[in-house]
């Protein structure tokens, strides 16, 4: 949600690098697997449909007219603005549940 969110304040074209520890997402760009899944009618190579599909059309709706990039980092491994985004989400998280 934080890459759609990210890319949903954008309000011009821009080059944006993201930068995350989340394989799956970084995966489903560098590898093509968001490709095979629209080309597959949104199911995986398993035949399943894919999970979160509304998410990702909506990721894919906000990346139009930017360009992008996207990088794999070790989580919880001492990267500063990784260690930040952790915490700012976990406090979001404890906020909604009390």
């Amino acid at each position: 949600m934080g890459v759609i969110r990210g890319f949903e304040e954008l309000n011009k074209p821009c080059r944006v690098h993201v930068v995350t520890d989340s394989q799956y997402v970084v995966n489903a760009f560098n590898k093509g697997w968001l490709d095979n899944w629209q080309a597959n009618g949104w199911r995986g190579s398993d035949k399943k449909p894919v999970k979160n599909t509304e998410l990702w059309q909506r990721l894919l709706g906000a990346l139009q007219g930017h360009e992008y990039s996207f990088e794999w980092i070790k989580g919880h491994a001492g990267h500063p603005e990784n260690e930040r985004c952790d915490k700012l989400a976990t406090d979001a998280a404890d906020r909604i549940r009390n």
